[in-house]
């Protein structure tokens, strides 16, 4: 019996092949790039911004390999679910990256080449558009205090006196024993009054902790006593 091999390649022409690729690699580029323009963290990747384009090439093969078969889809889903990423998402915002890429590679694959380039283009624009006018943005500021303090004696009470003078809002997040127990690190989220500095209230707050160590956090910045 003769070993028959068909080639099904010939659902989709080598035009399809190249016009699909190139463009899920133009605008998954263009994304990546928006990517990098807009990111304002420490947490930026190179790694993951290339992925974003491989991604997106990678989901366009996807689409043009299923086509309109549906046993053919449920195959690659059933192949593709045994994949497991360990890499933490580290921003909400880099989610909703992979997602507009996996879309306009899904455009680009199943060759609806216009709504891939409009929709690549609007959401990018959206994007640009929020961060430029720096759109959602909370103007509260918040810093995060911790104080180291001996186990025994009442220095809560008295480190809540110092809060509440220095600001306007506070709120205990956690209690911790360190040091094998020969200390106790209160973490607390406040909000300094108007005209409050950070250094007065560490030395407030050293002034109460026995001579332990006081830190603040605002933003990227650390502030200790």
């Amino acid at each position: 019996m003769p070993f028959d091999v068909q080639d099904l390649s010939g659902t989709f022409s080598v035009g399809d092949i190249a016009i699909a690729l190139s463009l899920s690699f133009l605008l998954s580029a263009m994304i990546a790039w928006i990517y990098r323009f807009t990111h304002r963290n420490v947490s930026y990747s190179q790694s993951y911004v290339q992925t974003l384009v491989i991604l997106g090439m990678l989901i366009s093969l996807i689409m043009l390999v299923v086509g309109s078969n549906i046993a053919r889809a449920f195959a690659l889903v059933g192949a593709l679910s045994v994949v497991r990423f360990r890499n933490a998402i580290k921003e909400t915002r880099d989610v909703g990256f992979i997602f507009l890429v996996m879309g306009v590679g899904m455009a680009t694959g199943t060759r609806f080449y216009s709504l891939a380039i409009v929709a690549a283009i609007v959401i990018s624009l959206v994007i640009v558009v929020m961060f430029r006018f720096n759109w959602f943005a909370n103007n509260v500021q918040r810093q995060v205090v911790k104080v180291q303090v001996p186990p025994d004696g009442n220095y809560t009470e008295h480190i809540q006196d110092v809060l509440i003078a220095h600001t306007s809002e506070f709120e205990l997040v956690s209690m911790e024993s360190i040091r094998g127990g020969a200390l106790t690190e209160l973490m607390y989220t406040i909000r300094l009054k108007k005209g409050q500095e950070p250094g007065r209230l560490i030395a407030a707050l050293g002034e109460r902790t026995g001579g332990q160590r006081v830190t603040v956090l605002t933003g990227y910045d650390q502030t200790d006593l």
